[in-house]
C-alpha cells in the first residue's frame, strides 16, 4: 500500500480532535469498538475528555482505497507544544486547521512556524463554517499573511484549502454548508498534495525515537519514524544516546498502528510510523540503528522548563486519612515512572529525602500531573509555583510569554490595567466586531494566578492563551494583589455558628460539616493580612430565650476552588495539600507561634 505520514495541527479548540474523529469514522478500516465513545475518540485519557483538550500526541492509523494515511494528533496547549516541535520530524505534511470564525491566534503561528522550518506540505483546513457568525474568507487572508509573515516558501504559500464542519463530519472546496456531504474531500487531498514518504529499505537501520509510551506487559515503548532499513521482531540493534554513546538492543516487539491500535508485526518496511519495544533506558531524540553500521540522526531538542513546584509527602494532621499511596518511595517512583514519558519534565531531589523539585513547560503541565496521581490514590502537598530563572553574562534572565486576549470592548481597560500591574507590556491592539484583540509581552511570573483575575475582570467573556516567548532580562519585582486567608484556630469540625462569624471577614471556601485542622485556610480575607477564626465554635446554650433567635443569619454559597485554582491562590507561606477526595489549602507552618518565629528568623 502506498503510504501518507500526516500531522494535525491548530490552535487549541480549533477541533483537531473532533476533525480526527470524522476521519477516523468515514475510513475503510475503523471500528468502534462496543461501550467505546463515538465523539472525542483520540481523547481516551479522562482527563482529556474532562478538559476537552488534547495533552498527549497520539497516533492512528487509516486507510482511503489503497493509501495507509498514518495521523499524528498534536495537543493545541502552549504547555504542552514542545511535542509539536518533535512530531514534525515523524510527517511528511500536515493539516493546519483554523477556526472559520477566530481565525489565525497565538498557537497557530507556533505549529504553523514549526511546519515551515520543517519544510513540509501544508493543507489549511478552515473548520467550524457552521458556526455562527463565521467569516472563512476573512480567516483565510488573515492566514495567507500569517504564511507571508512566517517566510514560508513559494509552494509552501500555494496551499490547498478545504472548509469543514468537523462536528458534522463534513468537508468541501469551498465554504457551502449545504453542498458538503462527508469528509471525503479532505482524504483526497491528503492523497493529492502529501507527498508519499521515501523508501530506503536497502540502507542501514535508522529510526528517530518522537514519542514514549509505557506497556505493562512490553515495558516502555518507543514510537517513531523508521528513516531506512527495515525492523524485525528479535533483530539485534544499536541504541545511540543523546551523547553519542551506542550500546547494543534486541527488541522484543515491532508493532504499526491500525486505526487506534498498535498492531504486532514480524517486520516493518521504511517510511513508516512504528512503535518498538525492548529497550528500557531508551528515550525521546535517541536512534535506533543498524547493528553493523550505527550512525545517528540528529537529535531533537528538548523544551527546557519554565515552571518549577515542590512535591512532597502530606504532613497535615489529616495525613494518611485519605489516600492510598503517601510514602515517599510511593512518590519518588511515581515521578520516576512519570519521566519515562514525559521528558518536558524534570525531578530534582531536595536536601529532605521526602522532598522533590518537579519542573514543567507551564502551570497546566503540573497542574495534569498533580491530577492524575491524585486520581491514582496518591497524597501529598505542593509548595507555590514559581518561575525558574537563568542567568546570562552576568545578567538574571527569567521567561517570557505571549498573550492573547479577546475581550468584548467594554472589559478592555480593565484588562490591559490587570495586564499592567504584571509588568505586561502590550505589542497590537485591534477591534473587530465589538471586540478587542489585544497581545502582550508578560513575564511568566506575571501570569500566575492571573487567570481566575482575567476570567472575574470580563465576567468569563475574556479569552487568554499564552504562549513561551523566550528567555529576556529580570523585568524587576511585580506589584504582589494585596490580600490575606482566613485559617482555621481549631482542628475539628465546621458549623454554622462559626462560619456565619467567619464569612463577615470574607469569601468562605467550605460549607458546614467540614473537617478541619489548625493552620488550614478557610476562606479568603477582604482585606490585606491573615485573619484566625474557631468556625468550629459552637452557640452556648442557655435557659434564656433571646427575643430574635429565630432569625438566623444566612450562610452564603462557598467559593468551590479546583485544583488550578489553589494553586493560583496560595502565597508563598502556603502550600495545597492533594488528596484523592479532597485538595486543601493551609500555612507551612500551622500555628500561629510557629509562623511568628519563621516571620522573626526570615527578617533576621
Amino acid at each position: 500500500m502506498e503510504l501518507r505520514n500526516i500531522a494535525i495541527i491548530a490552535h487549541v479548540d480549533h477541533g483537531k480532535t473532533t476533525l480526527v474523529d470524522a476521519l477516523l469514522t468515514q475510513s475503510e478500516n475503523f471500528k468502534i469498538k462496543a461501550g467505546a465513545p463515538r465523539e472525542l475518540i483520540m481523547d481516551s485519557n479522562e482527563l482529556e475528555r474532562e478538559r476537552g483538550i488534547t495533552i498527549f500526541s497520539k497516533n492512528a492509523s487509516i486507510k482511503y482505497h489503497n493509501v495507509k494515511i498514518n495521523i499524528v494528533d498534536t495537543p493545541g496547549h502552549a504547555d504542552f507544544g514542545g511535542e509539536v516541535e518533535r512530531i514534525m520530524r515523524m510527517v511528511d505534511g500536515v493539516l493546519l486547521l483554523v477556526d472559520a470564525k477566530e481565525g489565525p491566534m497565538p498557537q497557530t503561528k507556533f505549529v504553523l512556524r514549526k511546519a515551515i522550518e520543517a519544510g513540509h506540505k501544508i493543507i489549511v483546513v478552515i473548520n467550524k463554517v457552521d458556526k455562527f457568525n463565521a467569516r472563512p474568507k476573512w480567516v483565510l487572508n488573515a492566514t495567507l499573511d500569517l504564511f507571508f509573515e512566517l517566510g514560508a516558501s513559494e509552494a509552501q504559500i500555494n496551499f490547498p484549502v478545504i472548509y469543514a464542519a468537523a462536528i458534522q463530519g463534513k468537508a468541501g472546496l469551498n465554504s457551502d454548508l449545504n453542498a458538503m456531504k462527508n469528509i471525503q474531500p479532505i482524504f483526497e487531498a491528503i492523497v493529492k498534495y502529501i507527498p508519499a514518504p521515501l523508501v530506503q529499505d536497502s540502507k542501514p537501520l535508522q529510526m528517530l525515537t518522537v514519542n514514549l509510551a509505557y506497556d505493562n506487559y512490553k515495558g516502555k515503548i518507543a514510537i517513531g519514524r523508521l528513516y531506512s532499513g527495515i525492523l524485525r521482531k528479535g533483530m539485534a540493534v544499536s541504541h545511540i544516546n543523546r551523547l553519542g554513546k551506542i550500546k547494543r538492543a534486541n527488541l522484543s516487539a515491532v508493532m504499526l498502528f491500525d486505526g487506534l491500535n498498535r498492531l504486532d508485526v514480524d517486520e516493518a518496511f521504511s517510511g513508516d510510523i512504528v512503535a518498538v519495544a525492548g529497550i528500557p533506558d531508551i528515550s525521546i531524540g535517541e536512534t535506533i540503528a543498524d547493528l553493523e553500521e550505527p550512525v545517528a540522526l540528529p537529535t531533537i531538542q528538548i523544551d527546557e522548563p519554565t515552571i518549577k513546584m515542590t512535591f512532597g509527602v502530606n504532613t497535615s494532621p489529616f495525613k494518611g486519612k485519605e489516600g492510598q499511596y503517601t510514602t515517599s518511595r510511593n512518590i519518588k517512583e511515581r515521578l520516576e515512572h512519570e519521566l519515562e514519558t514525559d521528558v518536558a519534565l524534570t525531578v530534582t531531589p531536595t536536601k529532605f529525602a521526602d522532598r522533590w523539585v518537579v519542573a514543567g513547560r507551564g502551570e497546566l503541565h503540573l497542574a495534569i500531573l498533580i491530577e492524575k496521581m491524585r486520581r491514582e490514590g496518591f497524597e501529598f502537598e505542593v509548595s507555590k509555583p514559581q518561575v525558574i530563572f537563568k542567568e546570562k553574562d552576568g545578567k538574571k534572565m527569567e521567561p517570557m510569554e505571549l498573550v492573547s486576549i479577546e475581550v468584548p470592548g467594554k472589559y478592555s481597560g480593565v484588562v490591559i490595567e490587570m495586564m499592567g500591574k504584571r509588568s505586561g507590556v502590550m505589542k497590537d491592539m485591534r477591534t473587530d466586531a465589538g471586540n478587542v484583540y489585544m497581545d502582550f509581552l508578560i513575564p511568566a511570573r506575571g501570569l500566575i494566578g492571573s487567570r481566575g483575575e482575567f476570567l472575574t475582570n470580563t465576567r468569563g467573556m475574556g479569552i487568554m492563551n499564552s504562549i513561551f516567548f523566550g528567555y529576556e532580562e529580570y523585568k524587576g519585582d511585580i506589584q504582589s494583589e494585596t490580600r490575606g486567608s482566613i485559617i482555621s484556630t481549631e482542628t475539628g469540625v465546621s458549623n454554622n455558628f462559626g462560619l456565619v462569624k467567619a464569612q463577615g471577614r470574607g469569601k468562605l471556601f467550605i460549607s458546614a460539616g467540614t473537617a478541619v485542622y489548625e493552620g488550614m485556610v478557610v476562606g479568603q480575607n477582604a482585606k490585606a493580612g491573615d485573619v484566625l477564626v474557631n468556625i468550629c465554635k459552637t452557640r452556648e446554650l442557655t435557659n434564656f430565650r433571646a427575643k430574635n433567635e429565630g432569625l438566623q443569619e444566612q450562610l452564603e454559597v462557598p467559593l468551590t476552588l479546583s485544583l488550578e485554582d489553589s494553586l493560583s491562590y496560595i502565597s508563598d507561606d502556603e502550600m495545597v495539600e492533594i488528596t484523592p477526595k479532597s485538595i486543601r489549602i493551609r500555612k507551612i507552618f500551622l500555628t500561629e507561634n510557629e509562623r511568628k518565629k519563621a516571620k522573626r528568623s526570615k527578617n533576621e
